[in-house]
């Protein structure tokens, strides 16, 4: 460590956190981001304050802690309101609970139910069509429906 510091002077931390800033373009999710900005802003302090090397390596240590931790809660959803629309991805999910008309008989118990102009597998009792019945789960993307 003694021998980098002389060679870059006070530019080896700005150095690492190009390193690191590098690394993050390779790697899955943020987290070599944090380390970078710690990295800077150690670089900044030493240009500042011409601390030991052994000061530089404890206050990155702080600052890194610092910052990830500061990372993972504006990642994590620290004060985000929650999503307008939570079955987005889901969204059979949304019609559990929600009675229907059927459209086509239940056969052998499976059928057809269409909900907003989108045909939907059933599974359910032999029901005729113009039954009404209300979703009661999801199974894969199948509708787990009964009668009213």
């Amino acid at each position: 460590m003694e021998q980098i510091f002389p060679v870059l002077g006070q530019w080896a931390w700005f150095v690492v956190a190009a390193v690191l800033l590098m690394l993050e373009l390779i790697s899955p999710g943020v987290f070599f981001m944090w380390l970078a900005i710690a990295a800077a802003a150690t670089g900044i302090a030493d240009y500042l304050l011409d601390l030991p090397w052994q000061a530089e390596l404890l206050l990155l240590a702080v600052l890194s802690a610092a910052a990830v931790f500061s990372g993972r809660r504006l990642y994590n959803g620290g004060g985000m309101e929650p999503a307008d629309n939570p079955y987005l991805n889901r969204r059979q999910m949304g019609y559990v609970g929600r009675t229907f008309t059927l459209k086509e008989p239940i056969l052998d118990g499976r059928g057809k139910l269409t909900i907003e102009d989108t045909v939907w597998e059933v599974e359910g009792p032999e029901l005729a069509s113009g039954t009404r019945v209300r979703v009661t789960a999801v199974k894969g993307m199948s509708l787990i429906v009964e009668p009213l």
